[in-house]
């Protein structure tokens, strides 16, 4: 009898440990890739603000096995109230019927939640590297030489981005974000307070023209998420890397505001877990180059406005791996852009809806707002926004 030899498992990084990478890193090693994932922060980063997954992203987390989890970790947002800006109520409504959402089907969990259940689906499978970032990528024909901030060097069958918004994989790939970042005009400071106000899973959100203040109370717990939202013409570049310079920004432009906002803008100056950021998404002409492809927000964010930067970042990882079971990199590629590209055109063109209702910028837009909401709370439940069911997951098996 004589023995068969077996190739040698495809070596594969990703870069990023948030969402998109550990669900590329799920069905890569389903495949039977040997799958390194490098994350700059030194640990898994747990905790905060809710996030949403609907749509076809069930269906992916469901095929990992995870659902049943972050069932158990839904939220269940029972009430949006929305406040003029003199504090007065305007209206009290489902949360869904402004989301677009599907009662009893689609699931708002805790950022940590997710990312701890698809960490735990892959950590004893696929090998991490925490405290430690991409520095170099050098593409040779048979492979991609790789060497890290920490000081080694390696070398992989394909590289992959799930890095985020501002990724450094998309940078040493295509070149500056600025040329591929297009910038939505509304920047954005969320961080935890003290819930002071007995909120319990509801958010409550006050509106002037071009700016929002929400808290949003996840449970019955001990901190609600304040969200501070206003309109900027032009991105504040110089802010994004300076906290101080942020906290400054934000509390100018709601320096008059009234309702809990001096108190939130108080617990932002002592607060340890701000994160501001400009609303934006990522449009690129191409997600991939040699043996290197990017995946979820480092190759088309769809901004927060759309509701779907998870939904987006878990579909778009299973159909890249998916592709890539039985192709190799120059085929899957080209097939993964193929098969998801308009999915992401869709959902990327939810935002102008989302900024409409969500921040008005003028007196007159808010009122009409305003107005529609009130329209909402008397019409029937929504059955969901098409794009994001508008993909129908392929199964896909590995070639033996």
């Amino acid at each position: 009898m004589t023995g068969t030899r077996t190739a040698p498992r495809r070596k594969v990084l990703i870069s990023g440990a948030s969402i998109a990478g550990p669900t590329l890193a799920f069905w890569l090693n389903r495949y039977g890739y040997a799958v390194t994932v490098v994350e700059k922060a030194g640990t898994l980063r747990s905790g905060g603000y809710p996030i949403d997954v609907r749509g076809t992203a069930l269906e992916v987390v469901q095929r990992m096995g995870i659902l049943s989890k972050l069932q158990d970790a839904h939220i269940d947002l029972r009430r949006l109230t929305f406040l003029d800006e003199d504090g007065s109520e305007v209206v009290s409504l489902n949360p869904h019927a402004v989301t677009g959402g599907v009662e009893g089907r689609d699931l708002e969990v805790r950022r940590g939640d997710l990312t701890d259940a698809l960490y735990s689906a892959v950590r004893d499978d696929v090998e991490f590297l925490f405290n430690d970032s991409i520095d170099t990528l050098d593409q040779s024909g048979n492979g991609v030489d790789v060497t890290f901030r920490g000081g080694g060097r390696r070398t992989f069958d394909m590289v992959f981005g799930a890095d985020g918004v501002h990724s450094r994989t998309r940078e040493l790939l295509f070149g500056p974000e600025e040329q591929f970042h297009r910038y939505l005009g509304y920047c954005f400071a969320v961080f935890t307070v003290p819930n002071t106000f007995r909120l319990s899973r509801e958010t409550v959100m006050w509106n002037s023209p071009g700016r929002a203040a929400a808290l949003y109370a996840a449970g019955n717990n001990d901190e609600v998420h304040a969200f501070l939202n206003f309109a900027q013409p032009e991105p504040p570049f110089d802010a994004f890397s300076d906290p101080d310079a942020q906290r400054n920004l934000v509390a100018t432009v709601f320096a008059d505001a009234g309702w809990e906002v001096p108190g939130m803008l108080a617990a932002m100056r002592t607060a340890g877990d701000v994160f501001f950021d400009g609303v934006s998404q990522i449009h690129l002409p191409r997600w991939s180059s040699g043996r290197v492809a990017l995946v979820g927000d480092a190759a088309y964010a769809p901004s927060f406005l759309t509701g779907q930067g998870t939904s987006l970042a878990l579909v778009g990882a299973y159909m890249l791996a998916g592709h890539l079971a039985d192709r190799d990199h120059v085929e899957g590629f080209a097939a993964y852009e193929q098969n998801l590209r308009e999915f992401v055109t869709m959902n990327q063109g939810l935002a102008g809806k989302g900024g409409a209702t969500l921040f008005p910028t003028t007196a007159e837009e808010l009122e009409q707002r305003n107005n529609r909401l009130r329209t909402l709370s008397a019409m029937p439940p929504t059955n969901g926004q098409p794009a994001h069911s508008a993909l129908t997951l392929p199964e896909f098996t590995a070639s033996t």
